[in-house]
């Protein structure tokens, strides 16, 4: 857990955002290490691509070295390729779930290894 970065799929760029729900098409990447509790906000580069955003987006976060990824949901093509990088997906279904609430879930369980934090 000691370099472990997770990445969150966000509809903006401060803690009161909303989880986005679609992963290659979202606003920002926050970026949250466990270890130190730093948090960083990242435009997503890819969010007006029309095609491959996904596949893009998680090779863009397997660059930055982040191993698991939230959101609300990822689509068909992004899995296998998640798989094979070895990153974990957490999918969260609450869509009134704002950053810093995800935030804090991931403050209060240290593992951080379950497949949901809900």
């Amino acid at each position: 857990m000691k370099n472990m970065k997770i990445a969150i799929a966000s509809k903006g760029n401060d803690h009161t955002a909303l989880l986005d729900k679609n992963f290659g098409h979202c606003s920002s990447f926050v970026i949250f290490e466990p270890a130190t509790e730093i948090v960083s906000f990242i435009p997503n580069p890819f969010r007006d691509t029309p095609e491959k955003a996904g596949k893009n987006a998680v090779e863009f976060l397997y660059n930055l070295g982040v191993s698991k990824i939230i959101s609300g949901d990822f689509g068909l093509k992004v899995k296998p390729l998640l798989d094979s990088l070895k990153i974990q997906m957490i999918v969260i279904k609450d869509t009134e779930a704002n950053i810093q609430s995800i935030l804090n879930r991931l403050k209060n369980n240290p593992a951080t290894s379950t497949n949901s934090i809900t």
